[in-house]
């Protein structure tokens, strides 16, 4: 069952095979075995008390005839800045909000009980979602501890959904759901070989979530299969009066994004290749991804080579500068909605209760961005304002718009990241290189998809777009028209320019169809295997692996290859 897909696990509770009760117990199970002991992969901060009773009620209902949605009794994992009203903590991996239990749950909590979803647990994260300090280590919570990555226990899971990313991988629950303000969904995704989707901004409430940014925030899935990504996204998806940036996406929402994987999606696609500051940092991603690209070709894409966007270095540091500005009035507001009860009610009070129990919460690195956010006035200061819309405009007008309609593309594709770096708690994180920077202040959907193995250290790459197209993309002139690819007419959007060629929103992103060539380690060039898996119905089509692909998900980590059995990980 460690590699089952949510359709499977659904089918295998219709047909008696499974029940969502036995489904829970096994991941507990599973849990209990790799991430408490065993390989102490850190990647579950705690369990429901009360999923095997949601089950139990659960199937009772399938029981009885009443099946809420493909989610009905599938175990599911959040992340710790996700409120949920019951018996577990909300604490963004943070001792200071040690046992903190919100008062109602989040929106994206609501919407997954809803549609019959067990909330199995919550995920370990960097702590306050890696913003804490400069020199922290991704995975690295005062109340988690350090996750881990399954395939080399010494390196990162990155972050901030570390957990998340973690737990998918070792099969510890079906799937689970991330955040990223930049890079948190599609790091950790890449660096553990999984499928991380980051929608626009807006698409999914963000009500009831610990937040950074307000205009960068989003959460998204983190699964095993596009499909499963797909199956998530439309369960939590829809506007929200609770957070204003879901209007903006209201009519743009899809009933079933499922209905969008389109197995023909890349043929006629325009995709450019942006190379100038997302290559060249590291000599295995740039071949891994040299192959995906061809592959890309092979599968009917018209590739445009290069299709660079500029990011000019003022970037980073406006983009800095809003995030401190968002997370001191963000976390303000979320912690007094918390009421009188909760254990810290400002930013200024987390900060003193870390350097009182300095012992305890900084063993290894401080919270000099925590005292910087502390330091910035209120959202009408000249500087977040200057800083806001020009980080903005060089992300979206003069940067992926500009590109995008220069060479008419349907989407951007970049390596995600190299491979996982090795855990390092004295000086913190050794990033090499990273494409998520653009997709996150624009507010633009981007998916990363595992695209090959650095002598067993995953590398994922990524796909962006623009803002939320409108469903004419999808061809909806007849309901039961297969969506595909095509450059829709001129529409006018909410942000950037107007009378562009539509290039894919969510729904067209998860269309991917990739095929990977992984060469064995160590062997020449003449016993080059090809492994092909169709993204878009989260069933690998694999042909002639050769025998090192073919034991284990999980490198160099002797325990775990017994305890995790044969998985075919190339591509979900």
């Amino acid at each position: 069952m460690e590699e089952w897909t949510i359709r499977r696990l659904a089918r295998a509770m219709e047909q008696g095979e499974q029940t969502s009760v036995s489904l829970v117990q096994w991941y507990l199970e599973r849990i209990e075995s790799l991430d408490r002991a065993g390989p102490a992969l850190h990647a579950v901060l705690e369990v429901n008390p009360e999923a095997s009773a949601i089950a139990a009620a659960l199937d009772q209902e399938r029981a009885a005839g009443a099946v809420r949605g493909p989610l009905h009794g599938i175990p599911v994992l959040l992340k710790d800045n996700m409120d949920t009203a019951d018996a577990m903590a909300t604490t963004a991996g943070s001792l200071a909000l040690e046992g903190s239990r919100p008062r109602r749950d989040s929106t994206i909590a609501r919407k997954l009980r809803e549609a019959g979803a067990v909330l199995l647990g919550k995920t370990n994260m960097g702590e306050w979602a890696n913003f804490r300090s400069g020199q922290s280590s991704s995975g690295w919570s005062s109340r988690g501890g350090q996750a881990r990555n399954p395939y080399v226990l010494d390196r990162s899971p990155c972050g901030s959904s570390s957990g998340s990313g973690t737990a998918v991988a070792a099969n510890l629950a079906a799937a689970a759901l991330g955040t990223e303000t930049d890079g948190s969904i599609v790091c950790p995704a890449s660096y553990n070989a999984v499928v991380g989707l980051k929608p626009t901004v807006g698409l999914i409430s963000r009500a009831g979530i610990i937040p950074i940014s307000a205009s960068q925030d989003t959460a998204g899935p983190m699964t095993r299969t596009v499909e499963d990504a797909a199956v998530l996204l439309a369960a939590v998806a829809g506007p929200d009066p609770e957070d204003p940036a879901t209007q903006a996406g209201e009519g743009r929402v899809h009933a079933d994004y499922t209905a969008f994987l389109d197995p023909e999606g890349l043929r006629g696609a325009r995709i450019g290749i942006a190379r100038d500051g997302f290559f060249g940092y590291n000599a295995w991603t740039d071949r891994i991804v040299g192959v995906a690209i061809r592959t890309l070709e092979r599968l009917g894409a018209h590739v445009v080579d290069p299709a660079n966007v500029p990011v000019p270095p003022e970037l980073r540091h406006m983009e800095f500068e809003v995030l401190l500005y968002e997370f001191k009035n963000g976390l303000n507001r979320y912690l007094q909605s918390l009421g009188s009860d909760a254990p810290v009610h400002s930013l200024e009070e987390v900060i003193a209760y870390n350097e009182r129990n300095a012992t305890r919460v900084m063993p290894y690195f401080g919270q000099d961005i925590l005292i910087k956010a502390q330091e910035k006035g209120p959202l009408t200061d000249r500087e977040y304002l200057e800083a806001l819309a020009g980080s903005g405009r060089l992300a979206r007008e003069e940067g992926i718009d500009r590109t995008m309609d220069e060479h008419g593309l349907d989407a951007l594709f970049a390596p995600t990241g190299g491979p996982a770096f090795k855990i390092d708690r004295l000086t913190g994180d050794h990033f090499t290189g990273g494409s998520s920077s653009l997709a996150a202040v624009a507010g633009y959907p981007a998916i990363t998809v595992p695209a090959g193995y650095a002598l067993g250290l995953p590398v994922g790459v990524t796909f962006l777009a623009g803002h939320t197209a409108s469903p004419c993309c999808c061809d909806s002139r007849t309901p039961s028209s297969r969506p595909r690819w095509f450059a829709a007419p001129a529409l006018s959007r909410q942000r950037g320019t107007t009378g562009r060629r539509v290039a894919l929103d969510e729904a067209s992103t998860l269309a991917s169809v990739l095929c990977i060539e992984r060469r064995a380690v160590g062997t020449p060039p003449s016993s080059s295997r090809i492994a092909c898996c169709l993204l878009w119905n989260g069933e690998s089509a694999t042909h002639s692996l050769p025998a090192d692909m073919m034991s284990s998900r999980i490198v160099h980590c002797g325990s775990l290859n017994a305890a995790i059995p044969r998985t075919l990980a190339l591509v979900p």
